[in-house]
């Protein structure tokens, strides 16, 4: 008898759809409180989960929805070193 394989579901902060995790991006809070994009989405620290497109990006920053799930106050400049790295994903 076959097993069926489970398949990881997460929430985006942006639209807050429940989609696969390989089909998100990882925002990763590392232990030393740096905010960074973890694209193999295995480092160790508190992540969020994003869609990839930049329409999610900004509604998680319009609710907040990255500082909640993230627990800690995200400066300006970390959302637009996100914004441009999620820029350069897209064009990929």
């Amino acid at each position: 008898m076959k097993t069926r394989t489970k398949i990881p579901m997460r929430q985006c902060t942006g639209c807050r759809e429940m989609k696969s995790k390989k089909e998100m991006i990882r925002v990763l809070r590392t232990s030393e409180n740096e905010i960074i994009l973890d694209a193999t989405g295995k480092k160790n620290g508190r992540g969020a989960y994003l869609c990839f497109s930049e329409e999610c990006l900004e509604k998680a920053i319009k609710n907040h929805g990255l500082e909640r799930s993230l627990k800690m106050a995200v400066p300006d400049e970390v959302y637009q070193n996100l914004k441009k790295e999620f820029g350069s994903i897209e064009k990929q």
